[in-house]
């Protein structure tokens, strides 16, 4: 696991602890081990930390999560390489992140391969650093900066943690050789200082520093990393090095055993196993290249940018030039956007640009290894274009559905061959949208499953396996807790108070912002599809409905929920609230007020009483699997782990 070779008077103490070389119990002890007999060994003058396979210490070792820990523990590790007699030159590569980068920052000098990814992602489960991360990045690097990294928990490239000061030089193509390279260039320089005993670098702009906060405060939403980290660099900057240590350990302690990181941890690990079936072991999925992709529009388009971005070459179908004309500009003004970002390059863009064509005619998707359908919800017009593909394409092409309520086995009857139909239920926008319901119909083959899951990976997804329903797992969910938001405005409450309460409790937005955003059209038209199964004792609620009739359909029109006629954000309108009260008397229903906690606890107990309906019906394979949907697609807190859990951890 470790391993000491020498270079002449250098020592060479690789890591090889597959497959991210985390910080395991085996490795701390062999780092530690390490310092001591090179301190002791007189023919070395110099140390490279380097790892074995595609990573540097990528962080923990998720394995001793919840367990006791043992010794030796990571914060003596560090304090030991950087008390180390010898200097220590941490050559990185892949990425270094967590506790990683905390060993990194404990040996003198950094190095790191051109690629390399660096940062600290503790915040996402509910941590901040605890082997002193937050005092020695402050030390290094300018505040604003170091706060940015720890509160915001994304990891930055080799050429800005260059231009920071977070590392010394960008290795050339042998990371290991301009490591050795870079330790005869130090051995003939004084010894460098350790990082803790550096003061720490004042706050360049207080105005920024200021806003920068709080930014990070609103952000939160309730979520206590993010403030602990404010909290933590305060005290790198203010106190003495040793106390500002004890205190992030304090705070990292604290934050560890707090139901925010337990609910962190369950969902980092619920989104890793998801995607995982029996049926599908050993199962080999098909080669996919070519990807057809029917419908231009808002959805379809960005399908085609999340597939071009993958590196598939994409066939955007339209029904007519003019559509086509306008779903082409929609991919391509998209790329053109991730270029601007510095998300894709010159090169890359042409390269996109280049693997994307058009067509009007069915006959151009012939050779196309899967075609992902993205028109109209309706299902006359779905199954027209499925008989459509049918009649073109090879026996061996996936047919995907887009879907996001229809029953994907009732289209799979389109077309001869029902095993290679599956659902797909992207959601918008497609290409940064993380969740992928992967809608899996009665005769649907195992090996067009596994092609699904596979291009679910290959396009950066977090894929979760859904049975068929009407709005299998998300929009089934999204469906019952919303009448239940439509009950609560006839009984009392306005949208505004729902929508407060939502956001309060760590929702982006409330399910009236969201509707009016998402348009109130397509509900309606699912509403209107569902009319004639509707029991007849089912409480219905006509507002919103009536708000369509009005053309009030949402930001799109200027109106639905709310007014945005002169104001952006939306504001109350009270044409809505006296149509929600009028409703009411006409039914004879007694308003009451609700107070926010009255709110969240019935929506909670809809999505747990739905999300129950759904695990009993085998639609999810289990709970873990609804709570990655909700957080992921429908913006629930991710800091409380789903509705699921919260249920489980009454």
């Amino acid at each position: 696991m470790i391993t000491i070779t020498q270079h002449n008077d250098i020592a060479i103490v690789t890591i090889n602890n597959p497959p991210v070389n985390a910080l395991s119990q085996a490795v701390r002890q062999g780092l530690q081990d390490a310092v001591q007999s090179i301190d002791a060994d007189e023919s070395v003058n110099a140390v490279i930390l380097t790892c074995a396979g595609r990573t540097f210490i990528a962080g923990a070792d998720v394995r001793e999560f919840g367990k006791p820990a043992q010794t030796p523990h990571l914060p003596d590790v560090v304090n030991s390489l950087e008390a180390a007699t010898k200097p220590w030159i941490a050559a990185m590569h892949g990425t270094t992140l967590g506790g990683g980068l905390e060993v990194a920052l404990g040996c003198r000098y950094r190095i790191a391969d051109k690629a390399t990814k660096t940062g600290f992602p503790e915040v996402n489960l509910g941590l901040i650093p605890g082997a002193g991360g937050t005092v020695r990045l402050p030390r290094l690097i300018e505040a604003g900066a170091a706060l940015g990294m720890i509160a915001g928990g994304k990891p930055i490239s080799a050429q800005k943690a260059l231009k920071l000061g977070l590392i010394d030089r960008i290795a050339d193509d042998d990371l290991v050789q301009s490591a050795i390279a870079f330790a005869q260039d130090i051995k003939v320089q004084s010894k460098r200082t350790p990082i803790i005993n550096m003061p720490a670098q004042p706050v360049a702009d207080p105005a920024a520093w200021d806003a920068q906060k709080s930014a990070i405060q609103k952000k939160a939403r309730g979520q206590l990393a993010p403030l602990s980290a404010i909290t933590a660099i305060e005290n790198a900057l203010n106190l003495p090095a040793q106390e500002a240590l004890d205190a992030e350990r304090a705070l990292f302690t604290t934050l560890k055993s707090s139901p925010q990181s337990a609910a962190l941890r369950y969902i980092f690990f619920a989104e890793r196993t998801g995607a995982k079936m029996a049926r599908l072991k050993d199962v080999k999925p098909r080669t996919l290249n070519q990807i057809g992709i029917i419908g231009g529009g808002t959805m379809g388009a960005g399908i085609a940018v999340a597939c071009l971005l993958a590196g598939f070459t994409v066939i955007l179908l339209e029904r007519d030039t003019d559509s086509l004309a306008a779903g082409l500009a929609r991919v391509n003004n998209t790329l053109d956007k991730s270029h601007a970002r510095g998300l894709i390059t010159a090169l890359s863009l042409a390269d996109k640009q280049a693997a994307l064509t058009g067509a009007t005619d069915y006959t151009s998707l012939s050779d196309a290894d899967m075609i992902i359908e993205a028109v109209f919800e309706d299902m006359a017009v779905k199954c027209d274009v499925f008989t459509r593909l049918d009649a073109v394409t090879r026996p061996d092409t996936i047919l995907a559905t887009n879907t996001s309520y229809l029953d994907v086995g009732e289209i799979a009857q389109a077309v001869a061959d029902p095993s290679r139909v599956i659902g797909l239920h992207f959601f918008s926008p497609a290409y940064i949208m993380k969740l992928l319901e992967i809608v899996h119909p009665p005769k649907l083959a195992d090996d067009v499953l596994a092609t699904g899951f596979a291009l679910a990976k290959r396009l950066g997804k977090i894929a979760i396996p859904a049975g068929v329903c009407d709005g299998f797992i998300g929009n089934r969910m999204m469906s019952a807790y919303r009448r239940a938001c439509e009950y609560m405005l006839e009984d009392g409450a306005l949208p505004h108070e729902i929508d407060a309460a939502m956001t309060d409790f760590g929702f982006p937005m409330g399910i009236f912002t969201m509707q009016d955003m998402a348009g109130l059209d397509i509900a309606w038209a699912m509403r209107k599809r569902q009319a004639k199964t509707r029991p007849k004792d089912m409480r219905y609620v006509d507002i919103p409905d009536h708000l369509c009739e009005m053309g009030r359909l949402g930001r799109k029109t200027g109106m639905g929920w709310y007014d945005y006629t002169n104001n952006p954000k939306g504001s109350q309108d009270p044409i809505v609230e006296n149509l929600i009260i009028n409703e009411a008397v006409r039914k004879g229903i007694i308003r009451q007020a609700f107070t926010s906690e009255k709110i969240i606890d019935i929506i909670l107990t809809t999505m747990q009483q739905e999300g129950q309906k759904i695990l009993d019906q085998g639609i999810a394979q289990n709970a873990q699997a609804i709570d990655v949907v909700m957080v992921n697609g429908y913006g629930f807190p991710r800091w409380r782990g789903g509705p699921m859990f919260m249920a489980a951890n009454a």
